[in-house]
């Protein structure tokens, strides 16, 4: 991921409006539009009858898409670069935006929910490779924080600015604006970003460079512990929790928008506090992987609230499960610090592969789960169903954090005999 030392450098502000600025703006839409579902899911059900399991399919095809296009776009970001790469993408989740805004029925939304994610699956890592090029090493990690934080203010326009706009029109028409506004962000792209004269460096054969990363324990290790958590995160937060206020809590539409606004700001500040404990916690000795499994553990309890319908609040559950759920962004952080230099790249691919894999299981099984319960009258699933739905999640959650800490335990046993052994040993 790491431009040659030839690369010409550029001023701070020159990389800020030439680089950060219209990658990030790519990444602020993606995340939008593969958040906006949750405020319009009552829109799309009301005009085309959708089922709980058909909500959940559709909005899950963008993480499918998304995740199908993670190591063809890692290959073509280091094959051709950023620039050409990002223009040709972003002309595709346009494209898929614009029919989305024209489908009529349940398979066309489908197919261009798909050609969205496929299109706009490239966003995050292609600003990475971006911003490596011409960013200092030193500088990257808060600069990778300022990308997640433009992902959740993404997600956060997905919700109250979203409900706002659907006063002047109607979820069509709000597709076919933010068509547009992806496209000329492609453009932004295509017209700022600096032509790099540097040779590509060349790259070892994909599937050797694959089995390396899987092969690495600190790889299956973080994945173990936090793929399932990201994946049920990302899964529930960008269509579920809004479902779940609207049929449990009963909150009328401005009020859930209004409340998954919140969620998703809250996005913001927990990716900012979670780099500053895991900063904080190394200092003094703490492994970021012991951070990673406190902070799941705590999401597992928000998510066990949802189990036994915690009603003295429901309105601090949805921007708990969101503020919470943050911490399972630590992946990209422990694998860039733990894996060889030359597999952080691929690594980070193939976790985003395997993360959007999980979404995509999650949001349309939870919706399989929940379609299991006749609705009422008003179109609402039960409590039950949302609590079956979550006990499920957590189920498959638990083994990684119980597999962790009983693995850590033996490790520490393991580590206090070895002194004991030592100490005992004769001078």
């Amino acid at each position: 991921m790491q431009a040659p030392a030839t690369s010409p450098r550029l001023t701070g502000v020159a990389v800020f409006f030439y680089v950060f600025l219209p990658f990030a703006l790519g990444h602020y839409l993606s995340s939008l539009l593969r958040n906006a579902n949750a405020v319009l899911a009552s829109h799309l059900v009301g005009a085309l009858a959708l089922t709980p399991g058909e909500l959940g399919l559709l909005t899950s095809a963008f993480f499918f898409a998304f995740a199908l296009v993670q190591l063809p776009v890692g290959i073509a970001l280091d094959r051709w670069g950023p620039r050409r790469v990002q223009l040709a993408m972003m002309l595709v989740g346009a494209l898929g935006a614009l029919l989305f805004s024209r489908g009529t029925g349940f398979p066309q939304l489908l197919v261009a929910r798909a050609v969205m994610g496929f299109g706009l699956g490239g966003c995050f890592m292609a600003a990475v490779k971006a911003v490596s090029t011409w960013i200092a090493p030193s500088k990257l990690p808060s600069v990778h924080g300022y990308l997640i934080a433009v992902g959740g203010l993404g997600a956060a326009t997905a919700t109250m600015p979203v409900r706002l706009a659907l006063e002047y029109t109607d979820w069509r028409g709000l597709f076919a604006i933010l068509a547009g506004l992806t496209a000329c962000s492609g453009l932004l792209i295509a017209l700022l970003y600096p032509r790099d004269t540097a040779a590509t460096p060349r790259r070892g054969p994909l599937g050797e460079a694959l089995r390396g990363v899987f092969r690495a324990p600190v790889f299956r290790t973080t994945a173990s512990l936090v793929l399932i958590p990201h994946a049920v995160f990302f899964g529930i937060q960008g269509l579920w929790i809004g479902r779940w206020l609207t049929d449990v809590a009963r909150f009328p539409d401005d009020a859930v928008a209004y409340l998954l606004y919140m969620g998703m700001a809250a996005v913001i500040f927990g990716a900012i506090a979670v780099g500053t404990i895991t900063e904080w916690a190394g200092r003094r000795g703490i492994d970021p992987l012991d951070v990673a499994a406190a902070g799941i553990g705590v999401f597992l309890l928000v998510q066990a609230a949802f189990i036994v319908n915690y009603q003295p609040s429901f309105q601090l559950l949805s921007v708990l499960f969101t503020l919470v759920g943050t911490i399972t962004g630590i992946e990209y952080a422990i694998i860039a610090q733990s894996m060889p230099r030359e597999l952080t790249g691929r690594a980070a691919t193939c976790l985003n592969l395997l993360i959007f894999i999980g979404a995509f299981v999650v949001q349309a099984g939870f919706g399989l789960l929940v379609g299991l319960w006749t609705p009422d009258a008003g179109g609402h699933a039960p409590a039950i169903a949302y609590r079956a739905a979550f006990a499920v999640l957590v189920a498959v959650q638990l083994p990684g954090l119980v597999g962790f800490v009983l693995r850590r335990r033996r490790e520490r046993r393991a580590e206090v005999a070895g002194v004991d052994e030592a100490l005992a040993a004769p001078s």
